[in-house]
């Protein structure tokens, strides 16, 4: 993890001198995301992992567009997650969609931002020009391409299932679920099917959901509200607080496990799918197992 002052939540109250007049000494990458979001789960910790392997020389604020929406629209935000580059007290450049992390390396090294360890190397000789870098592929770039590879190439299932990320990635479910859903029998149990099938299934949950706010006020006036402790369980998750999310789930496993056909057990699977991070997948899995057996 990037150490706390690398990483910041950025609202309108402090984005002039937070992120504007900071960027004068240093650039910061803009993420703007929602809790619903589920492409923006993808692309959040790996926003994260790269400000920290580049050891000091970017920041990352991030703006919940569902708390922020002035901010949101005072940057014309259309779809999410859109990334921002703001150097110099100025927007540069953005993308949109939860790009591959070696896209987002090179799309960081268009704009000379390189790691600061390797920054040393750079100034031994300033004169010498950047390395060039293959332009970044946008997420609607990456779908138009597999979609001309598939027309050229239609048994190679594994293409499809490649179009059904990038579908997600871009934010567009339904046909993410439709292309998942028309994958042959062999790619159903792919490690990356499941998780995009996990991905999926709890953006659903939060359709038409009610605000984080608003759930945890129902579950703090009755504690037996599972549905909205279900659903506030999947807004943590989504929100990048895991840890937070997956007590929900297993305090709805604890109390009435058979609530709404096992949902509880079923959002935790979920949640094992779609996390990277080993320890706390195993110390859930652990706590999942000691209620169920």
């Amino acid at each position: 993890m990037p150490p706390l002052d690398l990483v910041f939540d950025a609202t309108q109250a402090n984005f002039e001198a937070d992120v504007l007049q900071a960027s004068l000494q240093q650039p910061i990458l803009v993420d703007f995301w929602a809790p619903w979001c589920a492409p923006c789960l993808t692309l959040g910790p790996m926003l994260e992992k790269i400000v920290a392997d580049f050891n000091g020389a970017i920041k990352l604020a991030k703006v919940d567009t569902d708390v922020e929406a002035q901010l949101a629209g005072a940057f014309g935000i259309r779809s999410l997650p859109t990334v921002v580059l703001v150097k110099d007290g100025q927007m540069v450049d953005g993308f949109m969609g939860a790009l591959p992390e070696g896209q987002i390396r090179e799309f960081l090294a268009r704009h000379n931002i390189v790691a600061a360890d390797a920054d040393a190397t750079l100034a031994d000789d300033p004169d010498a020009p950047p390395e060039a870098a293959t332009p970044a592929e946008s997420v609607e770039e990456t779908i138009a391409r597999l979609q001309q590879e598939i027309a050229a190439q239609p048994d190679k299932s594994e293409l499809k299932l490649d179009l059904a990320i990038a579908l997600m990635q871009a934010g567009n479910t339904e046909s993410a679920e439709a292309e998942l859903d028309a994958l042959p029998a062999n790619l159903s149990t792919d490690s990356k099917a499941k998780r995009l099938r996990s991905q999926l299934d709890l953006a659903q949950a939060l359709k038409d959901a009610p605000d984080l706010a608003t759930l945890q006020a129902r579950v703090e006036k009755n504690p037996d509200d599972f549905a909205a402790r279900d659903m506030l369980g999947v807004r943590l998750l989504l929100s990048g607080d895991a840890a937070a999310g997956l007590d929900q789930f297993l305090h709805i496993l604890r109390v009435k496990r058979d609530f709404s056909d096992g949902i509880a057990k079923k959002r935790l699977l979920a949640a094992f799918a779609i996390l990277d991070d080993e320890d706390l997948v195993g110390s859930y899995r652990r706590k999942m197992a000691s209620l169920l057996f």
